[in-house]
C-alpha cells in the first residue's frame, strides 16, 4: 500500500506539472500509459475483453471519466496536496449512495465521522490558503462521481475480471481524451512525452499495488495507509510547486483524515 500511495502521489504531481497542457490530453496520455499494460494482459487472461455487465461496465467508464477530468482539472486551481485530501472525500458520499441504492446502512457514529471530515473541507474552504471556489467545485464533483463509481464497483462485484473494468474506463479515457484533445492539441517535448506516459505508467502500478495489498493483508489494516498519499502529495507540493499550507489548512486535511480513517475501523469491526 506504500509503493500504491507513491505510485498516486507521483502521478498527481506529473499532472500538476503538466497542467499548462489542456485537461483532455492529459486524460488521454494518462489512458495510453495505463492501456499499454491492461490491454495485453486482458488478452493474456483470456476473460471476455467486454466483459457480460456491459451496462454497469458502462457506467463505471463514464462516472470513471468524469471524476478523472475534474480531479485533473481542479490542479489547475488548488495546491496538490489540498486536492488529493477534497477529493479523499469520496467515501462520504459512496456512503450516501450505498444507503439509497445498496440499501447498507449507516450507524450514527459513520454520520458524525463523516461530519467531521467534511468540517474538515469547509475549514480549507474557509481559511485555507488561496483555495479558489472553481478548484473546489471540480474536485468536490471529482469525489461525488468516485463515489459513484465505488457503489458501481460494488454493483458488479465479482461477476468481472478486475482488469476488465480497469480496461473499460482507459478505454473510455482514451476515446472521450482522444476527441476532445484535438482542437486544444500541443506538441509536447521528448521529456514531456515521456511525463505524460508515465501518468498512466504511475497509475497503473498504483492500482496494482494497492489491490496486492487487499489481497494480501486485512482492509482495517491496509487501507488507512492509502492516505499516506496526502503526506506524500504535501511534501511534494511545497518541495516542487512551493505550495503553502497554513495551519487552517493542515487542520483541515486532519480533520477529513481522522474521520475517514476511524470510519474504516468502525466499518470494519463491526463486520
Amino acid at each position: 500500500m506504500i509503493f500504491s500511495a507513491i505510485a498516486f502521489a507521483l502521478m498527481g504531481s506529473v499532472v500538476k506539472y503538466l497542467s499548462t497542457f489542456n485537461v483532455y490530453q492529459v486524460v488521454f496520455f494518462r489512458s495510453v500509459g495505463t492501456l499499454l499494460f491492461t490491454i495485453p494482459l486482458v488478452l493474456k487472461a483470456r476473460v471476455a475483453f467486454f466483459g457480460t455487465n456491459k451496462k454497469w461496465l458502462i457506467i463505471r467508464g463514464v462516472t470513471g471519466v468524469i471524476s478523472l477530468t475534474c480531479f485533473f482539472q481542479s490542479l489547475n486551481y488548488l495546491s496538490i496536496g489540498t486536492a488529493v485530501s477534497l477529493r479523499y472525500t469520496a467515501p462520504i458520499f459512496a456512503a450516501v449512495f450505498a444507503l439509497f441504492f445498496l440499501k447498507e446502512k449507516i450507524k450514527p457514529i459513520q454520520w458524525l465521522l463523516f461530519f467531521i471530515a467534511f468540517l474538515g473541507v469547509l475549514i480549507i474552504k474557509g481559511f485555507g490558503t488561496d483555495v479558489e471556489f472553481l478548484g473546489l467545485f471540480f474536485v468536490i464533483l471529482s469525489a461525488i462521481f468516485l463515489g459513484v463509481i465505488f457503489v458501481v464497483i460494488r454493483k458488479i462485484g465479482n461477476t468481472e475480471h478486475p482488469l476488465v473494468i480497469i480496461n473499460y474506463f482507459m478505454l473510455m479515457a482514451f476515446t472521450f481524451g482522444g476527441l476532445m484533445s484535438i482542437k486544444y492539441w500541443e506538441q509536447p517535448s521528448l521529456i514531456e512525452w515521456v511525463l505524460f506516459i508515465s501518468t498512466g505508467v504511475f497509475g497503473y502500478f498504483g492500482q496494482l499495488y494497492m489491490t496486492k495489498a487487499f489481497q494480501a493483508e486485512e482492509t482495517n489494516l491496509v487501507a488507512p495507509i492509502k492516505y499516506l498519499e496526502v503526506v506524500i502529495t504535501i511534501i511534494i507540493g511545497t518541495f516542487w510547486f512551493g505550495d503553502i499550507y497554513n495551519g487552517w489548512t493542515l487542520l483541515g486535511i486532519l480533520l477529513i483524515l481522522s474521520g475517514l480513517i476511524y470510519n474504516i475501523y468502525i466499518k470494519r469491526k463491526s463486520t
